[in-house]
């Protein structure tokens, strides 16, 4: 079985699949992609993104504020909103995305910064993990993971940065997931990170429908395809595809400990 762990269900073009939603999950269910993670980017289509996906038991949901929607003081989501948000939506196994992002935005600093720490403060609170944007913001990226952090951990999601920094993301019991831009020709960089971090201390992602892998790269990426990011991850490690299915659908668990209770009851 292989775990889309981060996926935008709700921004998917499902002309493909005669707009039918259901469809487009079997098509990810045919290649063995049997559980999935649709990602919160806002909460104002929050609401429509958990119906969409509210009655299938395959699908876990997240909540949070991206950080390239905190353009202002107006976007800084409160704690208690968060906190309100997660006893409504019994689905949501984890906090985000949110994070830094300092590559598409400087003068936001400051607000994007107290998101992240709300939602940090309210994953702690709430013993669940968060999802992490984080692009040119490293040092305030692990300095505020550090400081409003929890026990629970959580993942630095379609990771682009450096060794030093997975490493550093690794001793805050974070989890590293790898989308198809380790597929790309000129990714060489990402692909050696990929070789060092565990096995054990990977997940893997579409970020649907962005970021589609080789040999898909220029379509608009789905589910289906976190099987191309598994056999690239499974090539540069010099394992079999199956264990990487086997052994970051375990890491999800582990990291998403919501989804396996709501899968056990």
């Amino acid at each position: 079985m292989f775990i889309d762990s981060h996926c935008h269900l709700d921004k998917i073009d499902l002309s493909l699949y005669n707009n039918n939603f259901s469809a487009m999950l079997d098509a990810a269910h045919e290649r063995n992609v049997s559980r999935l993670l649709c990602v919160s980017i806002d909460l104002e289509q929050f609401q429509g993104m958990y119906e969409m996906i509210a009655e299938n038991e395959n699908v876990f949901a997240s909540v949070g504020v991206h950080p390239l929607h905190v353009e202002n003081e107006n976007g800084i989501v409160s704690e208690s909103h968060l906190q309100a948000l997660l006893a409504d939506h019994h689905r949501v196994v984890a906090l985000g995305e949110s994070g830094l992002d300092y590559y598409y935005q400087t003068e936001t600093k400051a607000y994007q910064q107290q998101s992240f720490i709300n939602h940090l403060r309210v994953a702690d609170q709430s013993d669940l993990p968060v999802i992490v944007h984080t692009r040119d913001a490293r040092e305030d990226t692990l300095r505020l993971i550090k400081e409003h952090g929890g026990d629970a951990g959580g993942v630095l999601h379609c990771f682009t940065e450096s060794v030093e920094m997975a490493k550093a993301a690794l001793d805050l019991n974070y989890y590293i997931s790898f989308s198809g831009i380790i597929t790309f020709k000129n990714a060489q960089e990402l692909r050696d990170v990929v070789k060092t971090i565990p096995l054990e201390r990977i997940l893997i992602e579409t970020d649907a429908p962005y970021l589609a892998p080789v040999p898909h790269r220029g379509k608009k990426n789905e589910p289906k395809y976190v099987v191309e990011v598994a056999q690239c991850i499974a090539d540069l490690k010099g394992v079999s595809i199956e264990r990487v299915a086997e052994t970051t659908s375990a890491n999800f668990y582990q990291l998403f400990k919501r989804a396996k209770q709501l899968e056990a009851n």
